[in-house]
């Protein structure tokens, strides 16, 4: 839940969600579990026994083996949106959190197994989408006077680096497991397409020109493969990634060769908004909906 979606007044929709997880080779899909509400955002722990999904502004720990869901104890951060990364070494847990006072989110982090948060970004409206692999830096899209931009700051916080100032929306940013480059999305060419830049924001390069909107790139664990969620551009404007439509999982190779559709799914916001590759590069977990 961001950005344009931010706007409505209901933060959660009234939903049955299908947990689902698709195998990349076949494309075959299999449920694992049917939620009667909205749940959205499902990733994968290192374990590939275990995902973490957003529920209603609470985080979960899902057990695919049990089907049994624990929720995290996040201190205050209990209106967390669907932009959340784990920590390299899975540890920690950032949220992007509405906080009381304005209903903005910033970003926190807090022990994935409990404790205090820990404000990381005090700007807001500000939303996470990496962790670097040396586990120092975040990644995220933030509205600064008017304009959402991509921003990377310390873990520790501290000053924001802003890397995007293309005119229009730059969001989804996300690190490679290499280190080297930043994946995000962006309108600048007329639809919401796929990009890639180096981590001081250089070498900002198109990876997608199908003629759809394109959102929220995740390279896979082993770095060959980059999924993104795609909307038909004649349903959906450029800068906005609405729930219950029409979308497709697509897949393409890193260097940005063979796209193709994946799964065809009713979901959209929700469904693929973090990187959610189990740890051997094969699987992708996702979430469809019926409303």
């Amino acid at each position: 839940m961001h950005v344009l979606s931010e706007r409505k007044a209901a933060r959660y929709r009234e939903a049955t969600s299908l947990l689902q997880v698709v195998d990349v080779a076949s494309g075959e899909t299999e449920l694992l579990k049917t939620f009667d509400h909205c749940i959205e955002a499902p990733n994968w722990l290192k374990d590939g026994k275990t995902l973490l999904y957003n529920d209603s502004g609470n985080i979960y720990l899902y057990d695919i083996a049990s089907g049994a869901s624990t929720k995290l104890d996040l201190g205050h951060c209990d209106r967390c949106n669907n932009d959340h990364v784990l920590s390299p070494d899975e540890t920690m847990l950032g949220v992007s959190h509405h906080t009381v006072e304005d209903g903005l989110s910033r970003i926190y982090v807090v022990p994935l197994r409990g404790g205090a948060p820990r404000l990381v970004t005090p700007i807001a409206p500000s939303y996470l989408h990496g962790w670097s692999p040396d586990g120092k830096t975040l990644s995220y899209c933030a509205e600064r006077n008017g304009e959402y931009d991509i921003y990377t700051i310390a873990v520790e916080g501290g000053v924001e680096t802003r890397l995007t100032d293309a005119p229009g929306l730059d969001d989804g940013a996300e690190y490679s497991p290499c280190g080297r480059y930043i994946w995000f999305n962006s309108v600048r060419s007329g639809n919401m397409q796929i990009f890639r830049m180096r981590t001081d924001g250089s070498e900002q390069t198109q990876m997608t020109f199908d003629g759809r909107n394109n959102w929220f790139a995740h390279v896979s664990p082993d770095g060959k493969l980059v999924s993104y969620i795609s909307y038909d551009a004649a349903e959906v404007e450029p800068g906005d990634h609405p729930a219950n439509k029409n979308v497709e999982i697509r897949l393409m190779n890193a260097d940005g060769s063979q796209p193709r559709t994946l799964v065809k799914l009713f979901g959209g916001q929700g469904s693929l908004n973090v990187n959610s590759w189990a740890p051997d590069s094969r699987r992708l977990a996702f979430v469809s909906y019926r409303i």
